[in-house]
């Protein structure tokens, strides 16, 4: 899977590219990265929230945060981001390319990386930032079982994204929306709701 996946991000790399944000002053950005390890079922390196922390707290997000003054771009930052959350160094990293920048309700301009690192690396949570790391087989998500969709408003659009439930993790909002993205305009995957799977309206 990932050679499709790296081919697929491959021939998108000069129409993301120049979307990417840069310059000298980055306010108002983050990066995440998109961890996946390099086996036959890739999985996905998540991150569940300390239950301490002011916001967002106990959520499941990718690892990653806001650029920061002297980070010289945003791969800089999700890689920085990355070892410090989680204890990975960016030269354990092979990062494929950025994805498609999206906007947080709160006005934070996201722009998640492609990356992939081997399947035994040593992760260790910042016991300030993280209550868990895990991991989750991509073939997870391509199954699509969803236990709801959430709609949520953002810039006066309706945005329905689809919530996970793994083990203990609730995987839902901003971080299963660019899951979601990932899957259908890498991958492919075609995901359709059911009548069955009931709709949460979030404010």
């Amino acid at each position: 899977m990932l050679d499709v996946i790296e081919k697929k991000i491959q021939q998108l790399q000069p129409s993301l590219q120049d979307r990417v944000p840069s310059g000298g002053n980055l306010h108002g950005h983050a990066a995440v990265l998109l961890a996946l390890t390099d086996e036959p079922d890739p999985e996905v390196i998540l991150t569940q929230r300390s239950v301490h922390l002011s916001t967002h707290s106990g959520e499941v997000s990718l690892p990653g945060g806001r650029w920061e003054e002297g980070d010289p771009s945003l791969e800089y930052t999700a890689l920085r981001e990355t070892h410090e959350e989680i204890g990975v160094p960016p030269q354990a990293v092979r990062v494929l390319g950025p994805l498609w920048k999206r906007t947080t309700r709160w006005q934070v301009e996201v722009t998640p990386w492609v990356g992939i690192i081997a399947p035994d690396a040593p992760m260790t949570p910042n016991p300030g930032e993280l209550d868990a790391i895990f991991r989750v087989p991509l073939s997870f998500f391509l199954a699509d079982p969803r236990i709801r969709t959430d709609r949520i408003t953002i810039d006066q659009r309706a945005v329905y994204l689809p919530a996970y439930q793994f083990d203990e993790y609730e995987i839902w909002g901003f971080t299963a929306g660019i899951l979601m993205e990932f899957l259908t305009r890498v991958l492919g995957a075609r995901f359709e709701h059911s009548d069955d799977v009931p709709i949460r309206a979030l404010s």
